[in-house]
C-alpha cells in the first residue's frame, strides 16, 4: 500500500474497527446505567423512560454498531470494492456518536434535531448498502439493506410513540427484534455452515453441513413468524408459526453438524448462538400460548442469547481474520465467550424466578465482563495497523 491511498489512522481503514469497538464498549456501559437506573429510581434527561432507553440503546446503539461494522466489512467482501474508510467511515462514526447523545439529552433538544441525529446512521448505512450494491452489480447483496432500514423505520416510532403520538407502545422495539432476527438468520445461514465446511475439510472430520430447501423453509418460517409476532403479539397464530419455526430452525442447527467442531470454540460459538436462536423463538411461542412461560425470559433469550452472543462470535472471528490473526479461539477469547453465555443463561433464569433481582444483577456483571473483556483484549487489534502494513 502506497502512502498517497493509506487510511489516515488504522481505526479507520475498515468499517469494524471503530463500530465493533465502539458496540463493546457501549454494550457494556448501557448495561451498567441500566443497572443503575433500576437500583436507584433515577432519571435521565431523555423523553425515554428508564426501560424505554435501555431497550433502544441496546437496539440503536449496541447492536446497530455491531450491524454497521459487520455489513462495511462484508460488503466490500462480497462486492470487491475498495471497503468505505476515511472520512466517510469517519462521518459514519460521528453520526452514531451523535444519536447516543441526543437520545441521552432528548427532553432538553428539538424533537426534530433527536430525530435526524439518532436516524442518521440507518439512513447512510442503507444509502451506502445499496450504492455499493449497484456500483458492482451485485444484486444478490440487495436484500442486506432491508433490515437496516427496517429498524430505521423501528427506531422512529420508538421516538414519536415518546412524543405522545397514539402507536402500539412495543411496535417499535418489537419490529426491531424481528428485523435483527432475519438479519441474524440469513448471515448465519450464509457463514455457519460455510466456515463448518471449511475446517471439517481441513481436518477431515465429521461429515458436511447440509444446504437445500429446509434451508429456504426454516428461514422463511422464522422470518413469518417474527413477524407476525411483532405486529400481532397475542396472536396464537404467531406462537404457533413459532414453535413450528423453532422445530424447523432446530432441525436445520442439526444438519450443520455442530458436534463435529467442538474442538474449536471459535467456530463452535456460532452454532451456540444459533440454537440461542431456537431456544429463544420456543420461548417467545409458548409465552403466548402459555401463559405460565413469562415473556421476559423469551425476550432475553433471543437479545441477550441469541444477539449477545453471536454479536460477540462475529466480532471476534472477523477482527482476527482482518488483522491477520489465526482463526482459533486463545483462553482470553474463551473466557468472553464464557462469560456471554452465563450472562444469557442467568438473564433467562431471571425470568422464571420471583424475586430475581440478584440473579439479574448477577447476569448484567457478566454481560458488563464479557464484552468489557472483548474491549480490553480486542482494541489493541482493531486500532492497530495489521502486522503486514507496519
Amino acid at each position: 500500500m502506497t502512502e498517497t491511498n493509506k487510511p489516515p489512522v488504522a481505526l479507520l481503514s475498515y468499517g469494524f474497527r471503530p463500530f465493533f469497538l465502539l458496540a463493546a464498549l457501549w454494550s457494556a456501559a448501557a448495561i451498567a446505567v441500566w443497572l443503575w437506573l433500576l437500583h436507584t429510581g433515577s432519571q435521565l434527561p431523555s423523553r425515554f423512560d428508564a426501560m424505554t432507553w435501555h431497550i433502544h440503546e441496546m437496539i440503536f446503539g449496541f447492536v446497530m454498531a455491531a450491524i454497521a461494522g459487520f455489513l462495511l466489512t462484508a460488503i466490500a467482501n462480497w462486492t470487491g470494492r475498495p471497503p468505505i474508510r476515511g472520512l466517510t467511515l469517519g462521518v459514519l462514526v460521528t453520526a452514531w456518536i451523535v444519536g447516543r447523545f441526543v437520545c441521552w439529552y432528548s427532553a432538553a433538544l428539538p424533537p426534530a434535531l433527536v430525530l435526524v441525529g439518532d436516524l442518521a446512521l440507518p439512513i447512510l448505512l442503507v444509502i451506502l448498502v445499496l450504492r455499493e450494491v449497484m456500483l458492482a452489480r451485485n444484486w444478490r447483496n440487495m436484500p442486506m439493506a432491508a433490515p437496516v432500514a427496517v429498524l430505521g423505520v423501528a427506531d422512529l416510532l420508538m421516538h414519536l410513540a415518546s412524543l405522545g403520538w397514539n402507536l402500539p407502545s412495543e411496535i417499535g422495539w418489537h419490529l426491531s427484534i424481528a428485523a435483527i432476527l432475519i438479519l441474524l438468520s440469513a448471515v448465519a445461514g450464509r457463514i455457519v455452515p460455510a466456515f463448518t465446511r471449511n475446517w471439517l475439510k481441513k481436518t477431515g472430520s465429521g461429515n458436511l453441513p447440509a444446504a437445500g430447501m429446509l434451508d429456504r423453509v426454516s428461514s422463511g418460517l422464522l422470518h413469518a413468524g417474527i413477524l407476525a409476532w411483532a405486529f400481532f403479539p397475542e396472536s396464537r397464530w404467531a406462537g404457533i408459526g413459532l414453535l413450528g419455526a423453532a422445530v424447523a430452525n432446530g432441525w436445520r442447527l442439526l444438519r450443520w453438524h455442530g458436534l463435529a467442531v467442538r474442538g474449536e470454540f471459535l467456530l463452535l460459538i456460532l452454532h451456540i448462538g444459533y440454537c440461542w436462536l431456537v431456544v429463544g423463538i420456543a420461548l417467545l411461542g409458548a409465552s403466548i400460548l402459555w401463559p405460565a412461560v413469562p415473556l421476559t425470559a423469551a425476550i432475553h433469550a433471543l437479545t441477550a442469547g441469541a444477539i449477545g452472543t453471536m454479536v460477540l462470535a462475529v466480532m471476534t472471528r472477523a477482527t482476527r481474520g482482518h488483522t491477520g490473526r489465526a482463526l482459533i479461539a486463545d483462553r482470553s477469547t474463551g473466557l468472553i465467550y464464557a462469560l456471554v453465555l452465563a450472562a444469557g443463561c442467568a438473564r433467562v433464569a431471571a425470568g422464571f424466578v420471583a424475586g430475581s433481582a440478584a440473579v439479574l444483577n448477577l447476569s448484567g456483571v457478566l454481560w458488563i465482563a464479557a464484552y468489557g473483556l472483548f474491549f480490553v483484549i480486542y482494541a489493541p487489534m482493531l486500532t492497530q495497523p495489521r502486522p503486514s502494513e507496519t
